[in-house]
């Protein structure tokens, strides 16, 4: 029997990158996928890349109001996957930082994943999972990134909180290291190098590779308020 089977995992920020790939191997495994993202165009040509078995829906995670009709529309599901944020403007030294622009960012990464968490209650079973997702910098802080570095924080701390409050709902995290996203590959190979090669496993990670993370944190039952890391070793040196 696939590992899903009979399931529904809803994923937000599923148009693109590791939320795409969670769809994917979520549908590999058996499940019924529900992909949200807030770009209708975009998110409809994920859905029909991913096939059978998919449903697109637009989801804006900074307005509550779209993030409740979103799980109104969904209706009774299982497993819920957060990868939604936004790039950009969190990145800078401090005396040059545009507070004000930053905040955007925070609007989607942590109060999206937080306003997602609320409205999904109505419909996740008691049985289901939450997972949201981190990065690496919340461990291995680098000049140049102090709120993105905060940033990572606050969803690792989100999840930790998330799983007291709602138990017996799991509700995990996963730490990303560098993974060959669109938005890494516009990066150039010379940059990823630099990030890379002086980590035990000398490359970054295939989004696939994330995606079993998200899947082992949907199935491993008697795991709640953890946080899994998929960062090449990163953590090590």
């Amino acid at each position: 029997m696939a590992r899903l089977s009979g399931k529904k995992v809803v994923v937000i920020g599923g148009a693109s990158g590791v939320g795409h790939a969670v769809g994917a191997a979520a549908l590999a495994a058996g499940a019924e996928v529900v992909v949200g993202s807030s770009q209708a165009a975009r998110i409809a040509a994920a859905a029909e890349r991913l096939g059978h078995g998919t449903v697109g829906r637009t989801v804006d995670v900074r307005d509550e109001a779209s993030v409740a009709a979103f799980f109104d529309a969904v209706g009774a599901f299982d497993h819920l996957v957060f990868t939604a944020g936004d790039w950009g403007h969190m990145f800078g030294p401090t005396g040059t930082l545009d507070i004000d622009a930053s905040k955007a960012r925070l609007e989607v990464r942590f109060w999206g994943a937080a306003r997602a968490a609320k409205h999904a209650l109505r419909h996740i079973v008691p049985a289901g999972s939450i997972t949201l997702t981190g990065g690496m910098l919340a461990h291995r802080p680098m000049p140049g990134a102090p709120l993105t570095t905060a940033s990572a924080q606050s969803t690792e701390g989100l999840a930790v909180g998330l799983a007291r409050d709602l138990a017996p709902i799991r509700v995990n995290a996963v730490c990303l290291g560098l993974i060959l996203s669109e938005q890494v590959q516009g990066m150039g190979e010379a940059a990823i190098k630099g990030y890379t090669a002086h980590l035990p496993l000398p490359r970054p990670g295939t989004t696939a590779e994330a995606a079993e993370a998200y899947l082992y944190l949907m199935q491993a039952t008697y795991v709640t308020g953890q946080v899994v890391r998929v960062d090449g070793g990163a953590s090590l040196v």
